[in-house]
């Protein structure tokens, strides 16, 4: 059955991935040390996230997943040849900051670093495909984490600016969009994740991270000002972790509470889109006795330097409730604690399966910001298993897609401007949240276990070829295989 709306000419689809659960190499040709090789698998994952073990080396005896990856920095011409083959039009990748300034202040990049990317770039743009490149994902160069405290310190402002200005320059013949930092609002979940942040026994944590989130706007007002100096045609958008909030019930206590929930990431892009801190912030800050210390032209700066787009990922929806009773039932999704929503299924790891919840979503941050909109990442991890003759049914993930990409399609019937949709994870990848490598997002299966072991060989899964005839269809052909 065909669909009954269209999506844009030129739309772009295809595939997103980040530096840090794909590359591996993790000090290979000159790279320094990042914030994400120092996460392992298992219990001590969880409370370094949390910015509570200040271990700033590997442990001897933890796994580290990332060192590894799925050994995309030497295997990526075969992986960007299986993505053409699916007709990609875009891939969404990451540059790791300690590849091009392996310490974070280096006087110079590392032209190693910076060749890599070149030849990948030019490697996608020989198969027709659209570089759309983060220039931040989970990714802090530890000595900038040890020296300074990572973006709590103000310095990180001009290392930031220095490092995009570096790749704006090198790769403004190769690339057009670019987005400052990913799933920025995730720096108030998981401090060391989204910041680098190691908190002092003691100190004010929200302080804390307000601060440094002051810090990552400005960076990224200083990006956007680079790069349209550098080239006036590059695209620089935002990243929001989305997904509305839904009151658990109609009580005005219920509403005001998801609305206050949806602020508390949407105070990000508020800055970045609107170029001004939200009144809804300031009475925050007020009540909460924080004090944001601003340089002067801080405020001129985020005024000046909004973004060109809003890119977003979208796994789930959320609900919350003022009733205690409703809310000891938890359920999870993209670290965002929930109100289990009894009209909804969940995932193998708890995440809330809402495919309206898109269309709502994609609505009200284009009713928010009437800027286009970019969906850079959507998927379901789940676990997959190969038959005795190696192929991999995974019709769940056909499902899952299918229907988030009907919603879509309505969100662009409701007038809601979509450039592009980059499912998470094309091929699968070291998961962000566990570290696990079972946790699988991919079309394309990666022989890995979650103890590192196994071939690295590719193979397609039946979801591959789903989605190569969605792209060929430009969205119209969604039916099953």
């Amino acid at each position: 059955m065909l669909s009954t709306y269209q999506f844009p000419e030129n739309f772009l689809w295809g595939g997103a991935i980040a530096a840090n659960q794909t590359e591996g190499a993790h000090l290979e040709d000159g790279k320094g040390l990042t914030s994400v090789d120092l996460l392992p698998t298992g219990k001590k994952r969880w409370d370094v996230m949390l910015g509570k073990l200040d271990q700033l080396t590997p442990i001897e005896g933890e796994f580290y997943p990332s060192h590894e990856a799925i050994d995309f920095y030497h295997r990526y011409k075969e992986d960007v040849t299986l993505f053409a083959e699916m007709g990609f039009k875009s891939l969404r990748v990451s540059i790791a900051w300690s590849r091009i300034f392996p310490n974070g202040d280096d006087e110079t990049p590392n032209e190693a670093g910076l060749a890599f990317y070149d030849a990948l770039f030019g490697e996608l743009l020989k198969h027709g495909i659209e570089p759309v490149v983060t220039i931040a994902h989970f990714d802090v160069p530890v000595h900038l984490i040890e020296k300074y405290g990572s973006w709590r310190s103000r310095q990180l402002v001009s290392f930031f600016e220095t490092y995009a200005k570096t790749i704006f320059e090198r790769y403004k013949d190769k690339v057009t969009y670019w987005m400052t930092f990913n799933e920025i609002n995730m720096l108030l979940h998981l401090p060391y994740v989204g910041a680098g942040l190691v908190f002092e026994e003691g100190e004010d944590q929200e302080q804390v991270k307000y601060q440094a989130a002051h810090h990552q706007l400005i960076a990224s007002a200083l990006a956007v000002k680079a790069a349209w100096e550098i080239n006036p045609k590059f695209k620089v958008g935002c990243m929001l972790a989305a997904g509305m909030t839904y009151p658990y019930t109609c009580n005005p206590d219920d509403i005001a509470e998801a609305m206050n929930v949806d602020r508390e990431s949407f105070f990000f892009i508020d800055v970045q889109a609107r170029g001004e801190y939200p009144g809804y912030a300031k009475r925050f800050f007020k009540e909460k006795d924080l004090s944001i210390v601003m340089e002067p032209g801080d405020e001129e700066l985020l005024r000046e330097y909004t973004v060109d787009y809003i890119g977003f990922s979208y796994y789930a929806s959320r609900a919350t409730s003022t009733d205690p009773k409703v809310l000891e039932n938890q359920t999870s999704g993209n670290v965002f604690g929930s109100v289990s929503n009894p009209y909804l299924e969940k995932s193998e790891w708890g995440w809330t399966i809402d495919p309206k919840g898109f269309r709502i979503t994609a609505n009200q941050l284009y009713d928010r910001y009437q800027k286009p909109l970019f969906v850079v990442e959507n998927g379901l991890g789940a676990i997959d298993e190969v038959t005795e003759i190696g192929e991999i049914h995974d019709d769940y993930r056909i499902d899952y897609l299918r229907q988030h990409i009907e919603q879509m399609g309505e969100a662009i019937e409701d007038g809601v401007d979509i450039i592009g949709y980059t499912s998470w994870g094309p091929i699968d990848i070291v998961s962000a949240s566990t570290g696990e490598m079972k946790k699988r997002y991919g079309y394309i299966y990666v022989d890995k276990d979650n103890d590192g072991q196994g071939t690295l060989n590719r193979t397609r899964k039946k979801s591959f070829y789903w989605y190569k005839k969605v792209i060929e269809s430009n969205g119209q052909d969604l039916e099953s295989l």
